[in-house]
């Protein structure tokens, strides 16, 4: 029997919002405090630096703004579960306009321009604005959303180079990340033998198998918010979270590790 088709999570546009401007309001705040020496400091991000990461983030904030500024499109083609899967053929164009806008920007600037950029642009335009992006035109809404991921991942890239930085996930950054994640993995492998579970935020079904109706299911994964992020993009490894009892999983059909990440 075919697979249903999943219907497209809806995410309170006003919620997103405030969650995108809080998280990126912690991250620039963190990022003033550090010292040069902090900012020249590695990541697990390949050859950036910490300077680097941080001159990323306010870019991918940014691209809000530089969107709406273009033609808008006709219609929107990318739904946020579809969008993780479409940014890795950029991936090395990003990298190269990173490291320069790092090189020749003040940080502080950078940070100011973004900031005021995006309450602009968000003050200006309703949700339903379609907005042209690098991977296909998506509501202004839906677009916010994938910056909850943008913003939550290198949030989480910043705490682990730098020691003791500890900047604060906004909770409804971290849930839209989540869920934007857990149905990217339902769109990759759509079914519905397998449940993963991550409180307090997601549950999805994913896996072709036999369907489950009643009880419990019989091939289960749970894990924790942070645990799955860094699953879904490749921060940790399957069998790394498995070993370190970050995951649990129960059942033939609850080894994900074929299907991570669903964001590179």
């Amino acid at each position: 029997m075919p697979t249903a088709k999943r219907k497209p999570r809806v995410y309170n546009a006003d919620k997103t919002r405030t969650a995108v401007l809080a998280q990126f309001g912690n991250v620039r705040k963190a990022v003033g405090a550090l010292t040069p020496e902090q900012l020249a400091g590695p990541t697990r991000l390949g050859d950036w630096t910490v300077r680097e990461l941080a001159a990323h983030i306010t870019m991918a904030t940014s691209a809000v703004a530089r969107g709406l500024a273009a033609a808008e499109p006709g219609k929107a083609q990318l739904l946020p579960q579809d969008w993780p899967v479409t940014s890795a053929p950029y991936a090395q164009d990003i990298a190269a306009y990173v490291t320069g806008l790092a090189a020749d920007n003040d940080l502080a600037t950078l940070y100011d321009d973004a900031e005021h950029s995006l309450e602009q642009a968000l003050a200006q335009h309703p949700g339903g604005r379609i907005i042209a992006t690098r991977t296909g035109a998506m509501t202004l809404s839906d677009y916010l959303v994938t910056r909850t991921v943008e913003l939550i991942v290198h949030t989480d890239d910043l705490n682990d180079a730098v020691p003791g930085l500890d900047i604060p996930y906004d909770r409804q950054a971290l849930a839209a990340c989540t869920r934007i994640l857990a149905d990217a993995l339902a769109t990759k492998a759509p079914g519905a033998s397998t449940e993963v579970r991550i409180p307090p935020y997601a549950v999805v079904q994913c896996v072709e198998g036999p369907r489950h109706t009643r009880g419990t299911p019989p091939n289960v994964v749970e894990t924790d918010p942070l645990t799955w992020i860094r699953l879904a993009t490749g921060r940790t490894t399957w069998p790394a979270a498995v070993e370190d009892a970050l995951v649990s999983a129960s059942g033939e059909r609850a080894d994900l590790a074929g299907l991570l990440p669903v964001m590179a």
